[in-house]
């Protein structure tokens, strides 16, 4: 279904206000390709009934609808255990580390932001079992977030197609941690009670929120204009612990961003620390 400059601004505009993610004019095309299925759902013979159809519900309300057109912009691209190293960094060196300080009641707290469909904190939850078995499970808070609903409901479900499980995750690890449910696989009761799976939207204020030991932030501030990145880092820095760690992806960095952050190199990679 081809798209319309008026109504490609419209779409722009009501993502971005929504989530802080700019989409140029080179991204025409995707929103091409995704919002057909959205318009034909919703009733609408093309995108342009789909923009008809959204500018006439009352600007104040973001509906259903609202939100289905703004999800199906996300890219939602995770796997378990994603870009190794910085589990390896967590198992040989920054758990280690934390464990020394966890005394108490002191909790050991990790926020996986925008998690999508879950697993990456179902992988640093196996991980700490499989390496780190002496912490008890209530010294342990992890918590996954994500922007979209229909993400989330996946999360806590914690099923996965085939195609999801072979994708990063050891067999071992498979038979250990989940069970077959017809075609797919779900995650087991104990380890998804070990994890919180909340609504976050990181342009707004998080709301109440533990401080922090941990925080993934991979492969999401690539899509944030310069601006947002910088309140998005000053919003995670105010529920960091001093000398926390923030994980980010590969191509992101901290650097002209945020001064508060500075890079701790690691054998297998970098993160990023509070001075």
């Amino acid at each position: 279904m081809p798209i319309s400059i008026a109504d490609f601004d419209y779409i722009r505009k009501l993502v971005y206000d929504r989530t802080g993610v700019f989409l140029s004019e080179e991204k025409m095309y995707l929103v091409e390709s995704r919002l057909g299925m959205v318009a034909k759902e919703a009733g609408a013979n093309s995108i342009s009934g789909l923009v008809a159809e959204l500018k006439q519900i009352k600007q104040q309300r973001f509906n259903q609808l609202h939100e289905s057109t703004v999800e199906a912009m996300m890219t939602n691209e995770t796997f378990f255990f994603r870009d190794i190293n910085p589990f390896e960094i967590l198992k040989t060196s920054v758990f280690p580390e934390l464990l020394k300080q966890i005394q108490g009641d002191r909790t050991l707290n990790i926020w996986c932001a925008a998690c999508s469909s879950g697993q990456e904190p179902y992988s640093i939850a196996m991980l700490l079992r499989e390496y780190f078995p002496q912490l008890a499970r209530n010294q342990v808070q992890i918590l996954g977030s994500d922007i979209s609903t229909a993400m989330l409901k996946r999360a806590n479900s914690g099923c996965y197609a085939q195609h999801e499980v072979v994708r990063g995750l050891p067999t071992a690890l498979l038979h250990k941690y989940f069970q077959q449910c017809g075609k797919e696989w779900q995650i087991k009761e104990h380890l998804r009670k070990a994890i919180e799976f909340r609504q976050i939207n990181l342009t707004e204020p998080f709301g109440s929120m533990p401080q922090m030991d941990i925080i993934f932030l991979r492969n999401v501030l690539i899509y944030f204009d310069v601006q947002t990145k910088q309140s998005i880092l000053a919003r995670v820095r105010r529920v960091l612990r001093p000398k926390g760690y923030l994980f980010l992806g590969g191509g992101e960095t901290t650097v002209n961003l945020d001064p508060a952050f500075e890079l701790v190199q690691f054998e297998k990679g970098i993160c990023y620390r509070l001075r």
